[in-house]
C-alpha cells in the first residue's frame, strides 16, 4: 500500500488557462460511514458514488472483517449487513493505513463490543493521539488493553458486558470525536447524549436518521446542539448517492482562481453548510464563484460551481469558521499566496493533530517557494505575491500526508517557478483521480 512505497516526487509549473468540466470523487466523510452503516445495518444497502481511495477502502474491510458481505457490481457497491449489535469479533488487527475517520469511527462503533479489537495502522496514523476518543469510551466500560505511549496505535480495546450510555460534552470541535460517541451509543443500552458547543459536519446524525437510528437533535438559543441518541434499535438497509467531495474540490477550485484565464465548472459537490467555509473565504477573497443547479440529492444539498480566475485579496479568516472548513487551510494558503495583501487563518489547533503537523508543514512549504509567512501556534498569516511573482522553485516535504502533496501541486500551476514535492504516492489515500483531472483541465503536472 501508499504507506510502504517508494517515495514519487512530482512537479507542477505555470501552465496556461484551465477550462472544462470537473467530477470530483464522492465525498470521503459520506463514503466512510456509508460503508459503515451499511455494513452495520440489516437487509441491503446500494451505495454509488463511493469514494474508492485508500481510506475508505479500509474501512470497508474493517466491516468486512466483522461480518458485513461487501461487493461492487458495476458502478454499485452491495452491502448486506449484519444487523445492529451483531458484528463479530475480527481474526486479525484491524489495519487502517493511513485512515483517522475510519479508524476513529470503528473505535467507537466497536468498542463497547463485549469482545477485544485491535486497530493498527501506518506510520503517520500510528503517530495521531486517539486519547480524544478513547476518554469517552472509558466511560462507557471500555477497558484500553494495549496502546502505545499517549494513547496512540497499535491499540486493543477490551468491551465491557454491558456499556454504559453516558453524557459527553466534546471538548474540541471534532467531528470524529462526537461520530465515535454517537456509534458507541448505538450499541449501548439507554440514552448516549453528545453536547457540542460548537456545531461540525452533521453527516452522522443525518445518516443514522436515515438508517433508522432513533436520533435526535436540539439546539439552543446559544447555539449548543444536544444530540440524543436511543441504543439497541434497528438500522434498516438503504440506498446512498454520494455527492462530490468539497475538500476534493478545493483544488481545482483555487487553480481555477489563481491561474489567468480559467474558467471550469466542477459538478455535483457537496454543499453541506457545514463543509462550505472555503467557498465562503474564496467568495470574501474576491473569487468568481458562480452556484448553479442547486439541489437536494439524498438528504444533503449539492451543487455545480462555475469558477472563473480572479484577483484575490487577503482577509481575516475567523477561529469560528475552522470546523467548517479544517481540510481546506492548506490549499487556502496556496491562494492566498497569490492574493493582495495578508491573509490570517485563526483557530488552526487541529491542524497540529492532523495527517502531519499540517500548519507546520504548510509553513515551511510556503517559505521554501518564497512565499512570506508567519506561523503562529493557532495562526498562520500569509503575504501575497499577485501574480505569482518570485514564488517557486523549492520542494516541499509532504510528510505522508496527501493534502500538502495536492495543495503544494495547485500553488505550482500559477508560480513564476516550478513547485516540487517530495512524493506524491500518499494522494491516492482520499483522490486517486486527482493527477489525471487536473491534467484533463490544463495543469502542467509531472
Amino acid at each position: 500500500m501508499t504507506h510502504n512505497a517508494q517515495p514519487r516526487p512530482a512537479l507542477a509549473r505555470r501552465s496556461q488557462e484551465l477550462t472544462g468540466t470537473a467530477r470530483v470523487p464522492g465525498d470521503k466523510s459520506i463514503s466512510h460511514r456509508s460503508f459503515m452503516f451499511g455494513g452495520l445495518a440489516s437487509g441491503e444497502t446500494r451505495i454509488t458514488g463511493l469514494l474508492e481511495g485508500e481510506d475508505v477502502m479500509r474501512t470497508g474491510e474493517a466491516m468486512k472483517a466483522m461480518g458485513a458481505l461487501i461487493e461492487k457490481n458495476g458502478d454499485t457497491w452491495i452491502i448486506q449487513g449484519v444487523g445492529n449489535g451483531c458484528l463479530l469479533q475480527p481474526e486479525a488487527p484491524l489495519d487502517f493505513g493511513n485512515a483517522g475517520t475510519g479508524s476513529r469511527l470503528t473505535m467507537g462503533l466497536v468498542g463497547v463490543y463485549d469482545m477485544e479489537t485491535t486497530f493498527i495502522g501506518d506510520a503517520s496514523l500510528s503517530g495521531r493521539p486517539m486519547g480524544r476518543v478513547l476518554d469517552p469510551l472509558r466511560q462507557m466500560g471500555v477497558q484500553v488493553l494495549k496502546a502505545a505511549p499517549g494513547d496512540r496505535m497499535p491499540i486493543t480495546l477490551r468491551g465491557p458486558r454491558f456499556a454504559a450510555p453516558i453524557t459527553y460534552r466534546v471538548p474540541m470541535a471534532s467531528a470524529q470525536v462526537k461520530s465515535a460517541v454517537l456509534l458507541a451509543g448505538l450499541n449501548t443500552p439507554g440514552i448516549t447524549t453528545v453536547i457540542e458547543p460548537v456545531m461540525t459536519r452533521d453527516h452522522t446524525e443525518k445518516m443514522l436518521q436515515g438508517f433508522g437510528a432513533n436520533l435526535t437533535v436540539e439546539t439552543g438559543a446559544d447555539g449548543v446542539r444536544h444530540i440524543f441518541i436511543e441504543g439497541q434499535g434497528k438500522l434498516t438497509g438503504q440506498t446512498i448517492a454520494v455527492p462530490g467531495d468539497p475538500s476534493s474540490a478545493g483544488f481545482p477550485l483555487v487553480a481555477a482562481l489563481i491561474v489567468p484565464g480559467s474558467d471550469i465548472v466542477i459538478e455535483n459537490v457537496l454543499m453541506n453548510p457545514t463543509r462550505t467555509g472555503l467557498l465562503l473565504t474564496l467568495q470574501e477573497m474576491g473569487g468568481n464563484i458562480e452556484i448553479l443547479n442547486a439541489r437536494n440529492a439524498g438528504g444533503e444539498d449539492v451543487a455545480d460551481l462555475r469558477v472563473r480566475s480572479s484577483d484575490l485579496r487577503g482577509v481575516t479568516v475567523p477561529a469560528e469558521r475552522a470546523p467548517s472548513m479544517i481540510d481546506e487551510y492548506p490549499v487556502l494558503a496556496a491562494a492566498a499566496a497569490f492574493a493582495e495583501g495578508e491573509t490570517l487563518m485563526q483557530g488552526l489547533e487541529e491542524l497540529r493533530v492532523k495527517e502531519s503537523d499540517r500548519l507546520a508543514a504548510v509553513a515551511r512549504g510556503l517559505e521554501a517557494n518564497g512565499v512570506d509567512c508567519t506561523e503562529g501556534e493557532t495562526t498562520l498569516s500569509v503575504r501575497g505575491r499577485p501574480r505569482g511573482k518570485g514564488i517557486g522553485g523549492g520542494t516541499v516535504a509532504t510528510h505522508l500526508d496527501h493534502r500538502i502533496a495536492m495543495s503544494f501541486l495547485i500553488l505550482g500551476l500559477a508560480a513564476e517557478r516550478p513547485v516540487t514535492i517530495d512524493d506524491s504516492t500518499m494522494i491516492a489515500t482520499s483522490f486517486p483521480e486527482f493527477m489525471g483531472l487536473m491534467k484533463e483541465l490544463g495543469a502542467e503536472i509531472e
